[in-house]
């Protein structure tokens, strides 16, 4: 599981993040909402391990192991993986060879491609002259590939029509076994919680990852503190109604 205590982040010596406690166990999908600013990303960055995030105070404990001071590749190795809102384009490295980079095993990259609509991409420079949607498909390529525990998503929403939303939003939902476990049922049933291993922490604004994955908790990040939790639909609703602020009141 992920366990953060008491975490305190700074960058360029500004505090981002205050007094965070967040414990996401095996099989749980947390969704995390906040306007711009909030300290949503950076959160998500302190996660992977971004050294420009200063941890000043805390412990992010991943399986039992304490990262709070690893680097990126060891908490890759580890099992964590990451989704950015905007990735960069990497010339000269063509998408094939990223997916092999990401893969802990060997990999039918073809066949992955395949199922994210995806394989004209693979010779082409990583993000170079993608739209919003194929960046994500590219995302969700590699982190297929990687197969991480735990699973870092900013903003999946972002940039993607309405025509791409349902692939991509029926992928992620695979990646953290949110998805039936029969291909074939016509009527398509979430795994039941003690069956599933992956673990998800959902960055959104529009909420329309909500249709597609059953997520367990919803958190608002207002200024830089978690300032509540409970069910993500109400959470986005009382968000909807009255903003942010009036929605943190309402828990504090």
């Amino acid at each position: 599981m992920l366990i953060i205590e008491d975490l305190q982040v700074e960058l360029a010596g500004k505090t981002l993040l205050k007094d965070i406690d967040l414990e996401i166990r095996p099989g749980e999908t947390h969704i995390l909402f906040g306007p711009n600013g909030s300290g949503k990303t950076s959160l998500l960055m302190t996660i992977m391990g971004y050294p420009q995030y200063v941890v000043k105070k805390g412990k992010i404990i991943f399986k039992g192991t304490d990262i709070t001071r690893a680097p990126i590749n060891e908490r890759a190795a580890l099992g964590i993986g990451m989704s950015y809102q905007r990735p960069p384009t990497i010339n000269g490295l063509k998408t094939r060879q990223m997916v092999d980079i990401c893969a802990k095993t060997k990999v039918d990259t073809v066949e992955i491609a395949r199922s994210l609509n995806f394989e004209e991409f693979l010779d082409r420079d990583v993000n170079a002259g993608f739209s919003g949607g194929e960046i994500k498909r590219s995302e969700l390529l590699q982190l297929k590939a990687q197969n991480p525990d735990l699973i870092l998503f900013d903003e999946p929403e972002s940039g993607v029509d309405i025509e791409n939303m349902a692939l991509i939003g029926s992928t992620i939902a695979e990646i953290l076994q949110k998805d039936s476990q029969k291909a074939n049922n016509p009527k398509p049933v979430a795994r039941r919680w003690e069956e599933r291993t992956k673990m998800g922490l959902i960055i959104t604004h529009t909420g329309y990852i909500l249709d597609y994955v059953p997520a367990d908790k919803g958190q608002v990040l207002f200024d830089g503190v978690l300032a509540c939790v409970g069910n993500p639909r109400e959470i986005f609703q009382c968000i909807g109604q009255l903003g942010y602020e009036e929605c943190v009141k309402c828990t504090m």
